[in-house]
């Protein structure tokens, strides 16, 4: 397997409305971002525990039709895979609970604006060396339990 690079990097887009979605994969395909859409939390999961590491931006709405919603996917997100930059979107304001329990996952209420998407996504392909090197160790790591 070659080491990630700039091109590599993914934008996942998890909307179950076929029409959001579609706008803001448009949308991400404008910048250096490979960009990947899911439907639900559960199809979102399935990509990334197979490719997390090239994933940079996670663009998620928080009503989602599976089990899971996005709020519980953001979480799952800042857990197994901590590098990646989480947004949650919704038309509804989030409750109080919610905002506590993801203090540093922006929200943007629908409808977004696509300035506001679009510095979100540059805001997580400029990544600090540090958090780099601490994905790139990560894959490094998982690469090793599976041989």
């Amino acid at each position: 397997m070659g080491q990630a690079s700039e091109c590599t990097r993914v934008a996942l887009i998890v909307e179950d409305d076929r029409e959001l979605r579609a706008l803001a994969v448009a949308l991400l395909e404008e910048t250096d971002l490979r960009v990947v859409e899911a439907s639900s939390a559960e199809e979102a999961l399935r990509y990334l525990n197979y490719l997390a590491g090239d994933v940079v931006f996670l663009f998620a709405d928080v009503r989602l039709p599976c089990p899971m919603n996005g709020v519980e996917l953001a979480r799952t997100v800042k857990l197994r895979w901590p590098w990646i930059r989480t947004v949650l979107t919704s038309g509804a304001p989030l409750e109080e609970d919610l905002d506590k329990a993801l203090r540093d996952v922006p929200f943007m209420p629908k409808p977004w604006r696509a300035l506001e998407v679009l510095v979100q996504a540059e805001k997580a392909v400029q990544t600090s060396p540090f958090e780099e090197a601490a994905r790139r160790s990560h894959i490094h790591a998982l690469g090793a339990l599976r041989a």
